[in-house]
C-alpha cells in the first residue's frame, strides 16, 4: 500500500470545543444530536475531572442504533476532525468514533475505536446502512483517554488512534462537504473532549 499524505496543504481554518463553557446537562452550543436508527440517545455536556482538558465533557449515556451528535455549521469537504475519547461501559459496546462529510443523520463517514474488541473501523453510512470499508486491530482499553483522528482529502482518508496511523485508503462512496462530529454504538457510554476540526486551502 502506497502511505497516503492527505494533509499536504496549508490548513485554511482550525477549532477546538473543550465544552468548557457549555452549561452541565445540556447539549453544547451549535451542536445538533441525534441517532442512525431506533433508539433514545443522552448526549450532554457533563463535568469529569479527569477529562483531558477539565472541567467539561461531552457524554452519551442513552442508547440507540448508531448515536450521532455533530458541529451545525461545519461544512468540511477536505481536511480532518479529532477528538479525545473514553469508552466508560457498555454490554453490547464499547464504541468511540468521529464523523465527517456528515450530510445527515443517514449519511455520513464514521471511524471509530472499539474497547470490547479492541480495535479500530472505518465506514460510510448512506441511506441510514452502515457500511464496513475496513476493519484492523487496535488496542482500545476502557475508561483510557485516546485521541482518534482522521484526515481526508478527495477520496483519500487516513485513520489515527493515538497518534499511530491504522488505516490509510482511497474511497468515494461520500463526496463534498458535509459536518463533523462524534459517534456511538448501541448502549456504549463514551465521554468525548477536545474535538477539533479544519478544513484545508488548495
Amino acid at each position: 500500500m502506497v502511505a497516503l499524505t492527505v494533509l499536504s496543504t496549508t490548513a485554511a481554518f482550525a477549532e477546538t470545543d473543550n465544552f468548557d463553557k457549555d452549561k452541565p446537562g445540556s447539549v453544547p452550543a451549535g451542536w445538533a444530536c441525534g441517532v442512525t436508527g431506533k433508539g433514545n440517545p443522552r448526549w450532554a455536556v457533563d463535568a469529569d475531572g479527569s477529562a483531558p482538558s477539565a472541567p467539561n465533557v461531552l457524554r452519551q449515556n442513552g442508547s440507540g442504533t448508531f448515536p450521532w451528535c455533530v458541529k451545525k455549521n461545519a461544512a468540511i469537504a477536505d481536511g480532518f476532525v479529532e477528538v479525545k475519547f473514553k469508552s466508560e461501559k457498555g454490554k453490547e459496546d464499547q464504541a468511540g468514533g468521529v464523523v465527517w462529510r456528515w450530510k445527515s443523520g443517514d449519511n455520513y463517514y464514521v471511524a471509530r475505536g472499539n474497547a470490547l474488541e479492541n480495535n479500530l473501523s472505518l465506514y460510510y453510512t448512506a441511506s441510514g446502512s452502515r457500511n464496513t470499508i475496513k476493519y484492523v486491530d487496535a488496542a482500545v482499553p476502557p475508561n483510557v483517554w485516546h485521541t482518534l483522528r482522521v484526515e481526508f482529502a478527495g477520496r483519500r482518508i487516513k485513520v489515527l488512534l493515538d497518534g499511530k496511523p491504522y488505516i490509510e485508503l482511497e474511497d468515494d462512496h461520500i463526496a463534498g462537504a458535509g459536518a463533523v462530529g462524534v459517534w456511538t454504538k448501541a448502549d456504549s457510554v463514551t465521554a468525548f473532549d477536545d474535538f477539533s476540526y479544519g478544513a484545508v486551502g488548495k
